[in-house]
């Protein structure tokens, strides 16, 4: 008999609590978005090149067109030209639909934009109305031509910004009324991509149907981290993803995560200048391993799309420091852990 203050509950009344109480907690979901972010090329996708996709069990593929501005003072976009690579423009972005929804692999396209010389979009602002209004117009028509292509093809998933906090934090009169257009034409689902610092400072989540997260999240400082060190290195991290998927009862996705192959990668994960440091094939691959440990299994989690997956077969490998696991040790973890949430 268990006792509660002046209170005795019977254990067969018990028994029947625990039993509801168990059937009312959220089933954690086997099926995942496994995803890998698909590095355009100059030329078309060929159907071999998407044997080394499927065989580390992937299941969706993020499309990235792009737009580009010359500085951040020059407000109109330009896309969708003839200069660009293949697989950066619309005629691009079909040709690879066909193949891998031939292949039967799902599509999330993920517009981004390039700003010269890398410069942060994050930080986009403009001194006047009139250069806010000359790039929204061009922003919309860049959103939306990649959205009719998105609802003509049937994707499952559009993403309608990257890294734009500036730009949705002071324009969020624009952000509802391009979520209104993107939806009359568009039925899948929709998310916005945000750094891994402002995903707890916008409120763009009211209009999305997922959270999603460039999930560069600083986790240690050490040239090497151990497994657990590693662990406890995402709690601050997890925690907040789970409450803000809470507050606003939407699945946290992300929209990006992965680490270069190097020490000191989990310091700051986000950086990919070329300066020396050390080969850690190692580091890469429990980095990854703990990823999957810590959120594939969490029900308020959805996935996420591995940064970055290049075309040619000989992409990567172990001396390769770059973000992708391709020839590296890092791949049979993507391999046998995607394995685990294959649908």
């Amino acid at each position: 008999m268990f006792r509660f203050a002046k209170f005795q509950i019977p254990n067969h009344i018990l028994v029947i609590i625990g039993i509801l109480l168990h059937s009312c907690q959220a089933e954690i979901p086997s099926r995942k978005y496994n995803g890998i972010s698909l590095v355009a090329s100059r030329d078309s996708l060929e159907e071999s090149q998407i044997d080394r996709i499927l065989s580390v069990n992937a299941n969706v593929v993020a499309l990235m067109p792009y737009a580009f501005m010359g500085s951040p003072e020059q407000p109109e976009l330009i896309f969708d030209v003839d200069r660009q690579w293949f697989g950066e423009r619309a005629e691009g972005i079909e040709q690879a639909i066909s193949i891998l929804q031939y292949r039967k692999l799902k599509i999330m396209i993920k517009p981004h934009i390039w700003i010269r010389n890398g410069q942060f979009t994050g930080n986009l602002n403009f001194s006047s109305e009139k250069d806010w209004l000359i790039f929204e117009e061009s922003y919309r028509k860049y959103m939306l031509l990649y959205a009719n292509i998105a609802e003509k093809h049937q994707i499952e998933m559009f993403c309608i910004g990257t890294e734009l906090f500036n730009f949705t934090n002071e324009r969020p009169e624009f952000w509802k009324s391009l979520m209104r257009d993107v939806r009359k034409v568009f039925n899948g689902k929709i998310v916005y991509a945000e750094n891994w610092d402002k995903v707890d400072k916008t409120e763009i989540w009211k209009e999305t149907d997922y959270i999603g997260v460039d999930a560069y999240f600083p986790i240690h400082d050490a040239a090497s981290p151990e497994k657990e060190e590693i662990r406890e290195g995402w709690k601050e991290h997890k925690n907040m993803l789970q409450e803000l998927s809470s507050k606003y009862h939407k699945p946290i996705i992300f929209t990006e995560y992965g680490y270069r192959n190097i020490d000191h990668s989990l310091k700051k994960p986000w950086k990919s200048d070329r300066n020396y440091s050390n080969i850690n094939n190692d580091l890469q691959a429990r980095a990854l391993e703990i990823i999957y440990e810590e959120f594939w299994n969490e029900n308020w989690f959805s996935g996420g799309f591995l940064w970055k997956w290049h075309q040619y077969e000989k992409a990567g490998g172990t001396e390769n420091d770059r973000f992708t696991p391709q020839n590296k040790p890092a791949e049979n973890i993507v391999k046998e852990y995607y394995q685990k949430f294959r649908n």
